[in-house]
């Protein structure tokens, strides 16, 4: 059995992006090790979940992976958040400061209300039917 376990996300701090998303989205950080030549192994994956995908936060080097930060989909909505109670995670993340760039909408299939993260990578906040 094959499955997707990590998906880099490039960003611009460590600390600032294990803030945003276990204070701002309620992940749960699950790793943090230095790695002891000023990089750090930074997992982060949706609160409750047990196991499956996650992110790691992996500290931009150079000028080139400083310019995909909040680049990652090229502008597209690259990731899916899916939750079970679609209001109270809206509700919960607005209050939190989540940027939310349209109104929740109603579609055949579920719920859904695009949001950036901290460095304006485009996600789909979605409780399918």
């Amino acid at each position: 059995m094959s499955y997707i376990a990590l998906v880099t996300l490039v960003v611009r701090d460590y600390d600032e992006a294990i803030a945003f998303y276990t204070d701002a989205l309620g992940f749960e950080l699950i790793e943090d090790t230095d790695r002891g030549d000023g990089t750090r192994w930074v997992v982060v994956r949706p609160r409750g979940t047990g196991h499956g995908s996650a992110l790691l936060l992996a500290r931009a080097k150079d000028d080139v992976q400083r310019a995909s930060v909040g680049a990652q989909a090229g502008g597209r909505v690259g990731f899916f958040l899916h939750t079970g109670d679609f209001a109270a995670d809206h509700a919960r993340m607005t209050a939190a400061g989540v940027r939310f760039l349209e109104e929740p909408r109603h579609e055949p299939y579920g719920s859904v209300a695009v949001f950036e993260d901290l460095y304006g990578n485009r996600w789909d906040l979605l409780q399918p039917k």
